[in-house]
């Protein structure tokens, strides 16, 4: 386990400091330590997917969009 520092991970897995600073702060990575005042963070860690992939949400939104398709009509 190689600890680097956490804007060096940032910039080999293409993302911004910043939200990667933000992510370590709410716990959105296992092996992030802050050493001092620096974030460290193993190398071999992958970023985080966080996307919706169960499709839970279709249900929701189709639901929306009919309501509000609706009320779009009925207004006319």
């Amino acid at each position: 386990m190689v600890m680097i520092p956490l804007a060096e991970y940032a910039r080999q897995h293409g993302r911004r400091v910043d939200v990667a600073r933000h992510m370590a702060i709410r716990g959105g990575f296992q092996t992030a330590r802050k050493m001092g005042r620096d974030w460290f963070i193993d190398d071999a860690e992958s970023w985080p997917d966080r996307r919706v992939k169960t499709g839970k949400y279709r249900e929701k939104y189709a639901r929306i969009r009919a309501e509000y398709k609706a009320r779009k009509e009925g207004g006319k």
